[in-house]
């Protein structure tokens, strides 16, 4: 993603008409375009298609189809993958934190905090990957041994505003990553750039492949 000065970033390189299915950049139904623009300027940040039904159908599908595989990929390697990922948000903090500036208005300093937290969370569970333990409980009952384990659900809809576009999708998409279920993100209009780079940098450290 460019060196240092205010990087522009565009989603993705034919912007208008993409979307992110099961972690690579397909072609949306939807008709209509959007932009995300710097209100104080009126710079143009970014182009994004506004998706429709059939886009959050196809999206769904994908994610459902990505569960099968994503969920049997053990615990510890899917770690491994969201420590790479915030390894790579560590490298591009600077750049990342301008981008949101430019497309939101927040001052540096309060971005720069907003990707920071999601680099937290992003090392945070990628410990967890080797600390999903179950339980194991005394039963009432004579010669049985009662336990628990933890299990993945599936896919996850996930619906995230815009005052905090890139650490409020990390707390909602890296537990559901590391406990082996697949996302389905939908970012706020007003803040798609922010997003878009934390789904880049998963994709780059490996979800891809894993998927």
């Amino acid at each position: 993603m460019g060196k240092a000065v205010m990087a522009t970033a565009v989603a993705p390189t034919d912007v208008q008409e993409l979307h992110a299915r099961r972690v690579r950049w397909n072609r949306g139904a939807g008709r209509h375009r959007g932009t995300a623009i710097r209100r104080i300027t009126d710079e143009l940040i970014g182009l994004f298609v506004s998706s429709n039904s059939e886009d959050v159908d196809a999206a769904v599908e994908a994610a459902t189809e990505a569960y099968k595989t994503w969920r049997l990929v053990p615990a510890p390697k899917r770690a491994e993958i969201l420590f790479r990922a915030a390894e790579l948000l560590v490298q591009r903090k600077e750049d990342f934190s301008k981008d949101m500036t430019r497309e939101m208005g927040k001052v540096l300093a309060e971005t720069r905090g907003d990707v920071q937290e999601a680099i937290d969370m992003t090392y945070y569970m990628a410990g967890e990957g080797r600390r999903l333990f179950g339980q194991t409980t005394p039963s009432e009952l004579p010669n049985k041994f009662a336990m628990s384990v933890r299990q993945s659900i599936g896919a996850c809809g996930m619906i995230t505003p815009w005052n905090f576009p890139m650490a409020i999708p990390s707390w909602k998409m890296m537990p559901a990553l590391i406990s082996g279920n697949t996302v389905v993100l939908k970012p706020a209009e007003d803040t798609p750039l922010s997003s878009y780079h934390l789904v880049q940098v998963l994709t780059e450290a490996g979800v891809r492949a894993a998927s």
